[in-house]
Formats: C-alpha cells, sequence, structure tokens
C-alpha cells in the first residue's frame, strides 16, 4: 500500500511519498520521497489576512513538483491526502489556494482545524518514538503560523490545544529588527507566556514526564545544539538533550546577525530569517516546561517524524478500513 500525504503550513510545504510495511503486528511506513520546500506561504497573513500573489505562486510551484513525484512514483488520487494549517486557517482568500491545488493535484485539500493538526503531529511523532508505560508525553510541534501542544500516553491523545504563536507570525509581530532588540525580545517572550497560560488551560503542563519537539525549527535547534557539521536527520532523530543545552543553543541562534545564521551548515535558507523567533519560542517553552515539572522533564527529545508522517498514517488507517469494510460478510 502505497500513500502520499503533503503538509502545507506557513513557512514550507512538504511531501512524504510512502509504502504501508507490517512489523510485530503494527503498520508503519517506509519512506519512498521526503521532500520540504520553504515557499513561505504565510507572508504577511498575520498583517493581511490574505495570501500574497507571490506566496501562492511559490507554494503552486513546488506542488507542480510535488504532483509530478506522486504520478510518477504510481500512487493513486485516493491515497493522497492534502493538509492545510495555520496560514491557510487564517487567509480570507483560501478558497483561491484551495481551488489551485484541487486543479493541480485532483483532489480536495484539507483546511484542518488546530485540533486535528495537533493530534495528527502526537500520532507522527510517537509511531516512532512511542510512550513508555503509563508515561505521559507531550509533542510540541512549533510551526510558522502556529505551535500545537498536544499530551497523551499510550492509550492515544488526552488534551491539545493550537496556539497562534510561531516563528513566522512572531518575526513578524516582534522581532523585526537584525540582530533583535532586548526590548522585542522581552516583547516576545511575554507574548510566549501569554500563550503557555492559556495552554496549561486545557493541557496539564504540570504532570508531563517527556517532551518531543517536532518540525523544523526544532530540528534546527538540535542541530545547532549538537554542532553539525551539516544537516543530520539521523542524529537529529531522537536526540535527547538536557533543557539548559537547548535553551543555550536556543539563545545564540535567537542573537546571531542573519548573515551569521546563514553560515551555519545546517541552517535552510528558509529559515535564516525566522529562527530567531522559533528559538525565542522553544526557550520559553523548555524553559517552562522545567519550572513547571519541577525538573522531573530534565530533557528534550527531538523527532524528525511529525505531523507529515500522522497524515501519511490517517491515510492508511482509512484504506484499511475501507478495506476491511468491502469484504464479504
Amino acid at each position: 500500500m502505497r500513500v502520499a500525504a503533503i503538509d502545507c503550513g506557513t513557512n514550507s510545504i512538504r511531501l512524504l511519498i510512502a509504502d504501508a510495511v507490517e512489523q510485530d503486528g503494527v503498520l508503519g511506513l517506509e519512506d519512498v520521497e521526503r521532500e520540504m520546500r520553504v515557499v513561505r506561504l504565510g507572508q504577511g497573513v498575520d498583517a493581511t489576512g490574505r495570501f500574497a500573489e507571490e506566496a501562492l505562486e511559490r507554494t503552486f510551484d513546488a506542488l507542480d513538483e510535488y504532483t509530478a513525484l506522486v504520478q510518477r512514483h504510481g500512487v493513486e488520487p485516493g491515497a493522497v491526502r492534502f493538509v492545510a494549517t495555520s496560514a491557510t486557517r487564517d487567509a480570507a482568500n483560501r478558497d483561491v489556494f484551495i481551488e489551485g491545488v484541487r486543479d493541480r493535484l485532483g483532489i480536495e485539500p484539507e483546511v484542518v482545524s488546530g485540533d486535528e493538526e495537533a493530534t495528527l503531529s502526537f500520532a507522527g511523532a510517537v509511531s516512532v518514538h512511542p510512550p513508555r508505560n503509563d508515561e505521559r508525553v507531550l509533542v510540541v510541534d512549533l510551526g510558522g503560523g502556529s505551535t500545537e501542544f498536544v499530551a497523551g500516553t499510550a492509550d492515544g491523545v488526552d488534551a491539545g490545544l493550537s496556539t497562534d504563536m510561531g516563528c513566522v507570525r512572531f518575526t513578524e509581530r516582534f522581532l523585526r529588527s537584525d540582530p533583535p532588540t532586548a526590548e522585542e525580545v522581552e516583547a516576545a517572550t511575554a507574548e510566549a507566556h501569554r500563550f503557555l497560560r492559556e495552554v496549561q488551560g486545557t493541557v496539564d503542563l504540570t504532570s508531563v514526564d517527556r517532551v518531543i519537539g517536532v518540525a523544523g525549527t526544532i530540528t534546527t535547534i538540535t542541530a545547532h545544539a549538537l554542532d553539525l557539521d551539516q544537516y543530520r536527520p539521523e542524529r537529529i532523530n531522537g536526540a535527547a538533550l538536557p533543557l539548559g543545552v537547548v535553551a543555550a543553543a536556543a539563545t545564540e541562534l535567537l542573537e546571531l546577525p542573519r548573515a551569521r545564521r546563514a553560515t551555519l551548515p545546517y541552517m535552510h535558507p528558509g529559515r535564516v530569517d525566522v529562527i530567531g523567533a522559533g528559538a525565542l519560542i522553544w526557550r520559553t517553552v523548555v524553559q517552562h516546561l522545567g519550572e513547571v515539572t519541577q525538573g522531573r522533564v530534565g530533557v528534550a527529545g527531538t523527532s524528525e517524524h511529525d505531523i507529515l508522517d500522522g497524515i501519511a498514517l490517517s491515510v492508511v488507517d482509512r484504506l484499511v478500513a475501507e478495506s476491511a469494510a468491502s469484504l464479504p460478510e
């Protein structure tokens, strides 16, 4: 069973083509293609409430490439799922985007809620880093326009919340200087703490046993903390670093001028101008977790598997269910 998943966020659009494989009685994924393009679809959406024409053009160019890959690998339209998240939820002209996706890919794109985005992120992360025994795991998906906080155990998700806190959104709102000023950092940090208080009302962070961070901002901060000579997913995936080390790496990226960030061997060019805001958010989150759990959470894990894997797994689950329903009784 071959499936394709496309995750279109505020900063990037990503593709996963994978085969469903069974191991120890559990269906998982074996990558065929995994691609990422930084298209900044959410450029200016926080201020204008609309997609910019040039942002739509960049996104559609990437989608043309992805459509060709999906067809080349023989994925049937019924085995493809396209999910759009924060920026598309916010844009008044999202119908133009939805029509463009439909025309190119031949399927109906889904603009998912923040709650479903959180659930898909959790499913992707724990598919390769499952909770142990009765351990309660918090998955934090830090994107361009939003950050999802979702907690659960081996039995599944028990609480989740999507917040309007992301690296693109915070860069445009707060961190306009290069490097950001102390006043900008203070204002952004205060806003991050406000969101964390909001999260606490839905997701009990005090009872978390382990935290896993996902998506490009967090994986890049992990690469910086590990001082990698290039972006190495095999080193990043599963890394568990002390919260102090993570916070220090985030601080370094926040304070570096953009020109210096651009020289880092693991830095994607499309993240150079927004990684500072993402680092500020992740630093605030891990420091807060260390405090509210009274040190019980002492390390932050990183996963290369996230909402994209969750989308692909949801397609596998649907196809399996449809196949079972079609069997004669």
